[in-house]
């Protein structure tokens, strides 16, 4: 009965590195937005402020 003999110094380094990768990954899925979904959101913010603004009535300063 011979076990596999790991490099523990290896082996913590491989383990810290997934660690990171998984937090990483939640980091994405909770803070992270797709360029389409960064584009679309400023259109519509452009669209509304446009609305707004022809909606504006101006005073005469006479």
């Amino acid at each position: 009965m011979s076990a596999e003999i790991v490099n523990l110094r290896q082996f913590r380094k491989q383990q810290a590195r997934s660690e990171k990768e998984k937090q990483a990954e939640q980091n994405r899925i909770s803070h992270g937005r797709t360029k389409a979904e960064k584009q679309l959101t400023k259109a519509r913010n452009e669209k509304a402020e446009k609305a707004l603004d022809q909606g504006r009535l101006e005073k005469d300063e006479t």
